[in-house]
């Protein structure tokens, strides 16, 4: 007889010392803070300004202007086109719209900025916002370089600006439950955390349509370069910008910042990892791009590990995993899942079908003479929790106007963005010089 057959054998006749209460189902109470607008006095309205209007700036300027109280007053963005879009978005004609973002930092009648930019702009924009005195929305990742964040950081600081980064889960309903858990000590002190993404399809990839009216009459394109090196005109690149190390950060500063700042909120982190070790490459989207399709790493945060596997060439489930000894927090979306584990031996060991009969009956006598006592206690049940998905921008864009307003601090903000940022910077850095990297905190820079 294998030891495993010994095993099921054991386990099947045993009874289980600890069993699970009936799993159930808890619907979390969608927020209603801003689903019911209603008219807000002039004095009271939250007026802003919008940087960028292209995929996910579009969809920023929607929900902003659906929140109750929230008024879109002038649009910048370096493509004509979208001063068009802005316009039609706001159902306004007379929009202000302009090729230049710093005139509506210059408007006093502005509170604060909405800014959906391209990654090499994100320090630029930030920093001058905070200068200008305004708040600012800026989407994730928050940085294009380790370096930029403390920078971006200390104009947050030195102005006493709000500054919150878009990585919206942190402000959804099921982050809120699944930190609650693990401070309650659900799953006990977390072990491992593993966070994967995957997607398969030209659009998961950003393989986006150019836009047909792209011509330098029509487009800023030397001041969209920014301080990237200067090429001729091309709406390629301009639309599938994230594809490049020059302008973006790949499938770090898209997905897995994400997965990383929801990982943080749930567990009390704020900090970036002590060191990654990643693996990766162009494994199908052979298009000229300089940024892995394909990205494996390996986070050391404080001696716990974090796994991260990101595809753009394969379909899976976007979901975080926190492994720890008392059961398993998993989130996917618009759903929780808390899966309670006794952590405890439910029948005499498979081990002792080794021994001769006499000393294996001795054993499982007293095996069921000091555990059998322990039979009825049950554990706590499995519950899924289900709600509104994470990643629903209107909640993080509502706490940022009522920090405007209030003046209180947001979660995600500048210290926060940056420690999630560098953490996607040390694995595209572990990538291309394909070897491990480590964190110096000291010189505020990645070392190999």
């Amino acid at each position: 007889m294998s030891a495993d057959t010994s095993r099921r054998r054991f386990l099947k006749g045993a009874t289980a010392a600890g069993s699970l209460l009936a799993a159930k189902t808890v619907l979390l109470e969608s927020e209603t803070a801003f689903a019911a607008p209603g008219p807000t006095a002039a004095g009271d309205r939250v007026r802003f300004g919008m940087i960028g209007i292209g995929m996910q700036g579009s969809n920023l300027l929607r929900d902003s202007i659906s929140l109750p109280g929230v008024e879109c007053v002038g649009a910048a963005d370096l493509w004509d086109g979208r001063h068009t879009l802005a316009r039609e978005i706001t159902d306004n004609p007379a929009l202000p719209v302009t090729r230049r973002y710093q005139e509506l930092l210059a408007r006093a009648d502005i509170d604060c900025i909405v800014a959906a930019v391209p990654d090499h702009w994100h320090k630029r924009v930030v920093v001058d916002a905070c200068n200008a005195g305004k708040d600012i929305y800026c989407e994730k990742p928050m940085t294009h370089t380790a370096s930029e964040g403390f920078e971006m950081v200390e104009a947050a600081h030195k102005n006493n600006r709000i500054v919150q980064i878009g990585s919206q889960r942190v402000s959804s309903l099921l982050c809120a439950k699944a930190r609650e858990l693990y401070r309650n000590g659900a799953i006990g002190e977390v072990e491992m955390v593993e966070l994967t993404y995957g997607r398969n399809s030209p659009n998961g990839a950003w393989q986006y349509p150019p836009p047909s009216d792209f011509t330098p009459q029509t487009m800023d394109w030397d001041t969209w370069l920014n301080d990237a090196p200067k090429i001729p005109i091309d709406a390629t690149r301009f639309a599938r910008w994230r594809c490049w190390r020059e302008y973006g950060t790949g499938v770090g500063g898209d997905l897995m910042v994400h997965l990383l700042s929801g990982m943080l909120f749930t567990l009390g982190w704020n900090e970036p990892p002590r060191a990654a070790s990643a693996l990766g490459g162009i494994f199908r989207w052979k298009d000229g791009r300089n940024m892995p399709d394909l990205h494996t790493v390996l986070f050391d945060y404080h001696g716990t590990p974090v796994y991260v596997r990101l595809g753009l060439g394969t379909d899976t489930p976007e979901q975080a995993r926190f492994l720890g000894p008392k059961g398993v927090l998993q989130a996917t979306g618009g759903e929780l899942r808390f899966a309670p584990q006794s952590g405890v031996d439910n029948s005499p060991s498979y081990y002792s079908g080794g021994f001769p009969a006499k000393m294996r009956a001795d054993y499982v006598k007293q095996w069921h003479a000091e555990h059998d006592s322990q039979l009825g206690k049950e554990l706590p049940s499995e519950t899924t929790y289900q709600g509104r998905d994470w990643d629903d921008i209107k909640p993080h864009l509502w706490n940022f106007f009522q920090a405007v307003k209030s003046r209180q601090p947001v979660t995600e903000d500048a210290v926060f963005g940056n420690n999630a940022a560098i953490a996607c910077h040390m694995a595209n850095e572990s990538f291309f010089r394909q070897k491990p990297v480590s964190w110096d905190v000291a010189t505020h820079s990645i070392k190999s």
